[in-house]
């Protein structure tokens, strides 16, 4: 089983880091004014991994 990347939508504050980084993987939506997940496997894992690293609020994470 691959794992897949996650947001914690209740921590998220919309700053679009991870939108720039791996825009085929995040999203920001505008309704929400939160990023979101638009491929949750099979993306980037370096760009994604560089993603949870660099999130100020740390709300992006790998799971089984």
């Amino acid at each position: 089983m691959s794992k897949k990347v996650v947001i914690d939508l209740n921590e998220c504050t919309g700053c679009e880091a991870c939108v720039e980084l791996c825009p085929e993987v995040f999203a920001f939506d505008e309704e929400t004014e939160k990023a979101r997940v638009i491929k949750e496997t099979g993306g980037p894992e370096d760009l994604i991994q560089e993603a949870i690293d660099t999130c100020p609020v740390e709300c992006i994470s790998w799971e089984e």
